[in-house]
């Protein structure tokens, strides 16, 4: 017999594991654009193409119920707002782009400029080529933009005041003539690419081992570097830059120094020869991307004191086996560990808060996990593809399951569920063959599109009266459901929910609902009896189609009933 249109159509996909992109969540604040981090409660100034005359930006904004700081000023945040005459910058800010004022009538107003540097409120923006040669960036300045110096021909040394804790990315980029830069000991992080194609970055003697050091600070390596890389200064490195040793192909094995409390953002990316890495205990911060896709690293023991991991730290690490989480770290941020295939045990943190988005995703022989009690947010694909997992147990905090969770984790058969979840998200149990039963909590008022689709082994669920809303395909492809109690409260059975559930043998329709929607028992071919109601005002299309023990009812002419909705019945 044909596969009916309407079932064929919501049939399963390949499970893939994707990273979702790093970007925050955008929000308006009195006419503001943002991006907003739910991790860490921050906000970043995004592109706002209409702003226009005097603003002020504030140290807080308030989204729904939360309050988010506003840490940056986004790159190009104003760019060509020729009208933006003036701006506020807020005493929290931790990064500015020179980029974020290119174009406005700020940039081009020739009085905002003084003695070849742009400023506003203590930030240095930009400068140009009637800078002093020899500059020395004045005491009390709290941030330089990223970009600030980019493509000035005309300086040649530059003094950092202490106080400055950062320089950006592409900071001093393409300044040629640049011999000399002090960097206070206040500096705690340089940025990606902040001296390439400089004076300093093109001098030899800057260069030791494949190694660009200036004063203590390790900014770039190259392709000399060698593969066991044993620091040796006579001043210890005490900073390690944005992508230093990134896409190295020699280095294999690294001792960090005791000196060094930071591995910045993407400091080993795609080195992809690095199997050790020995990290020190004055490690307290690992960026984002620090090992991104080092497939053949095997050890690299996080310290017990740390206090922050980022996002995609060790993605795709596919030799990694096992790793222990300080009792610190509040956040298991996006993506931390996905793709990790060899990794089989994880000890979370005792007060962990919040796992983001796809943290664990593709840890195919990942065979347990527990959840901390202090636990209270479970992001999309947090432990999609997690294929060796059985048995999970979801913490009272955490109120509602997310998109595809738990997708593809085929052995996963035991689920509990807290009270006080309120719903189950889009495809959070999808493809979880060997999941036998669900006992839904009483609060729970939603089931989400495909989220129990395909769970083959699934025989048994409470559909609890409080469920208003169960979306389309909700239980598709559950073989073994047998005897359904529709809720209470709902009104509408959404297209596909149970189709080819071949084992349902009876249905119960409650009192409320006026609405069976397309293809939404197609191919039950046990369905023997449905008790109806005289609520009963739709039929979709195919909403029986090929359920052949099914008697072919007969309803009064106020029923709309769809083509083929009992096609094949008795």
């Amino acid at each position: 017999m044909r596969a009916a249109l309407v079932c064929a159509s919501l049939l399963l996909s390949p499970f893939a594991f994707h990273l979702s992109p790093l970007f925050a969540a955008p929000a308006q604040y009195q006419d503001i654009h943002y991006e907003i981090d739910p991790a860490y409660r921050t906000a970043e100034v995004s592109f706002n193409q209409r702003a226009v005359g005097d603003l002020i930006i504030p140290s807080t904004i308030v989204v729904g119920q939360e309050t988010y700081t506003v840490t940056a000023i986004g790159d190009k945040a104003f760019k060509g707002c020729k009208g933006l005459t003036s701006i506020v910058l807020p005493p929290t800010l931790e990064r500015v782009y020179r980029s974020a004022f290119d174009g406005t009538g700020i940039m081009a107003e020739k009085t905002n400029w003084v003695d070849g540097c742009l400023w506003i409120d203590s930030i240095l923006i930009a400068t140009d080529k009637n800078i002093k040669p020899r500059f020395i960036i004045p005491a009390g300045t709290r941030l330089i933009a990223a970009g600030a110096f980019q493509g000035n021909k005309t300086v040649t040394r530059v003094e950092i005041p202490e106080g400055i804790t950062r320089i950006d990315h592409e900071t001093f980029r393409d300044c040629k003539n640049l011999q000399k830069v002090v960097i206070p000991l206040s500096v705690t992080s340089i940025g990606e690419e902040a001296f390439t194609g400089s004076g300093l970055y093109t001098n030899e003697n800057k260069w030791k081992k494949g190694a660009f050091i200036i004063d203590d600070c390790l900014i770039a390596t190259n392709g000399d570097l060698p593969a066991k890389y044993i620091f040796k200064n006579k001043i210890p490195i005490r900073l390690i830059a944005e992508r230093a040793f990134a896409n190295s192909k020699n280095l294999k094995t690294i001792v960090i120094p005791s000196s060094v409390t930071a591995i910045p953002t993407a400091a080993f990316y795609g080195c992809a020869n690095l199997t050790d890495v020995t990290i020190p205990a004055t490690v307290k911060s690992v960026g984002n991307f620090a090992f991104y896709n080092c497939t053949l690293l095997k050890n690299a023991t996080l310290p017990t004191e740390l206090e922050y991991l980022g996002a995609g730290v060790f993605f795709g690490c596919e030799n990694l086996t096992t790793q222990v989480l300080s009792d610190r770290l509040k956040v298991i941020d996006r993506g931390t560990f996905a793709m990790c295939r060899s990794i089989k045990k994880i000890t979370l943190p005792k007060t962990l808060e919040r796992i983001e988005d796809g943290a664990f995703g593709g840890c195919v022989n990942l065979e347990a996990i527990d959840l901390p009690a202090t636990l209270t947010h479970i992001g999309d694909q947090a432990f999609a593809g997690c294929a060796t997992i059985r048995r999970v147990t979801i913490p009272a905090g955490v109120t509602s399951i997310a998109k595809q969770v738990f997708q593809g984790c085929t052995r996963l058969y035991r689920v509990d569920l807290p009270d006080g979840l309120y719903a189950v998200g889009e495809e959070s149990f999808d493809n979880c063959l060997s999941l036998e039963r669900i006992n839904v909590p009483k609060s729970t008022f939603r089931i989400g599109a495909r989220a129990f689709r395909n769970c083959q082994q699934l025989s048994g669920i409470n559909l609890v009266d409080h469920i208003q809303l169960i979306e389309e395909g909700a239980f598709m492809g559950c073989k073994m459901l047998q005897d359904i109690t529709l809720p209470a409260m709902l009104q509408i059975v959404h297209r596909g929910v149970f189709a080819q559930c071949t084992s349902i043998r009876y249905v119960e329709l409650n009192k409320r609902l006026k609405q069976i929607g397309d293809g939404a028992f197609c191919q039950c071919r046990s369905l023997k009896e449905v008790k109806w109601n005289d609520s009963i005002r739709a039929i979709g299309t195919e909403a029986f189609l090929d359920c052949k023990y099914l008697p072919t009812p007969h309803f009064p002419d106020t029923v709309q009933v769809g083509k083929n909705a009992f096609k094949g019945c008795r």
